[in-house]
């Protein structure tokens, strides 16, 4: 078949919302509960999808007494009767973030053997749930926070150094429970989804240390607060090991490899041979759009690595590296595609589509963009030179002006980015 520009766009919005859906909490979170307990049941945890994780658990046990806290996002609570919800501030913290990890450390204080604590961990909650270590301050912490958005670190650079910074994360949170049962329920957002990532791992053994996270804040030319330098530049409270807080258990409930395999299936349905790339790649966003765009010429001009109608699928989290020169607005998403739409210099019968599925590109109103072989004429057309854009980060503008934005709203899920290249 021929595909026209509007057939393109629907099935590129179908493959995206087809991986949302897979990765919804209260389609799976269920199946992964384990026998009702003996003892109390401490439910807490942190992410943009702590509150609907939360309110899944209260609906598949309503007759088990459940109590204890969790930490989402602004705009993400969903109601509940038994675990309260407190919000607060993504990407950079702020007090709620504070009050709220206190409140769940102190949730899990006093338990005994037969005790479970639920954890409930998604994307996010590294910034959510932020209590800085003794001798340091919320604004220590955002300060290196916002360093490390700035910087191109990878989501694992990142929470190193916030481990190491923090009294609940990189294990501490689950030590703080013992000597009762930890089962951590996490959605996965990180590449090679590594439970220790996963929201900075407060319940999983941390295999970093500080001398990794002096290395890395030397390595990106950060400048700490004096605070912060001090408690790195020694090696004395280190977070547990591998090896340690043997009563814990970890399940992912879903994860970036589901949400692609649930889009490859919806791409078949509609007539398109999907190809899966990976779901953990990394790199700066732009240069993914280059790669990926020499791939979908080559499907386009060669019938390689697959023939048309073709639907190259990727996840992962790209990174956009500020630089110190001044930016617009946009996410790794829209970054990548106004790359990716560069590259292909308006070859026909290719379209695109990528955006985060926790429906939130960086800290904008969209998850992401499409990109149509004719993105880059209108953005002329509107008196926008897409280069100039791209090298002033300003993506989000150029797609808001042409009118290609995906806004979903929060989703309450978040298995990181979804990456949807078609090639007719």
């Amino acid at each position: 078949m021929a595909w026209t520009d509007e057939q393109a766009r629907a099935a590129l919005r179908q493959v995206f919302d087809a991986a949302v859906a897979a990765a919804d909490p209260r389609r799976v979170l269920a199946s992964y509960l384990p026998p009702k307990p003996r003892g109390k049941v401490v439910v807490v945890g942190g992410g943009k999808s702590a509150a609907v994780m939360a309110a899944a658990v209260e609906d598949a046990w309503p007759d088990v007494p459940l109590s204890g806290v969790v930490v989402t996002r602004y705009g993400h609570a969903v109601p509940t009767r038994r675990i309260r919800v407190i919000e607060s501030s993504h990407p950079v913290p702020d007090a709620n973030s504070e009050a709220g990890a206190r409140a769940v450390l102190e949730a899990v204080r006093g338990l005994g053997p037969d005790d479970l604590v639920l954890a409930l961990m998604s994307g996010g909650a590294s910034a959510l749930m932020a209590l800085p270590a003794e001798g340091l301050t919320l604004a220590d912490k955002q300060a290196v926070n916002r360093a490390l958005l700035a910087s191109g670190a990878t989501i694992s650079e990142m929470n190193c150094v916030r481990k190491h910074l923090s009294a609940i994360k990189g294990g501490r949170l689950a030590a703080a429970a013992a000597p009762a049962r930890v089962l951590t329920l996490a959605i996965s957002d990180v590449p090679g989804d590594d439970p220790a990532v996963i929201g900075s791992g407060p319940t999983v053994p941390d295999p970093t240390t500080f001398a990794d996270a002096r290395a890395l804040i030397a390595r990106y030319e950060i400048a700490p607060p004096p605070a912060v330098a001090a408690r790195l530049d020694q090696d004395a409270d280190e977070t547990p090991k591998p090896g340690s807080l043997r009563r814990c258990e970890l399940s992912l409930i879903a994860t970036p490899a589901m949400a692609l395999d649930a889009a490859a299936t919806t791409a078949s349905e509609l007539g398109l041979s999907p190809l899966i790339l990976g779901d953990a790649l990394e790199g700066e966003s732009r240069e993914m759009g280059i790669v990926m765009a020499g791939i979908a010429r080559s499907i386009a001009a060669h019938g390689q690595p697959l023939p048309a109608p073709a639907l190259l699928l990727s996840g992962g989290e790209t990174t956009v590296s500020i630089g110190k020169g001044p930016a617009g607005r946009g996410g790794r998403n829209t970054e990548f595609l106004l790359g990716l739409a560069i590259a292909l210099a308006g070859t026909p019968g290719i379209w695109a589509a990528a955006g985060d599925t926790d429906g939130i590109d960086g800290t904008e109103d969209a998850a992401g963009a499409i990109v149509t072989p004719d993105t880059l004429a209108r953005a002329h057309a509107a008196g926008l030179v897409p280069r100039e854009v791209l090298a002033g980060h300003d993506s989000y503008g150029l797609f808001d002006a042409i009118g290609d934005l995906i806004r979903t709203g929060p989703t309450l899920t978040n298995v990181n980015d979804i990456r949807a290249i078609l090639v007719a």
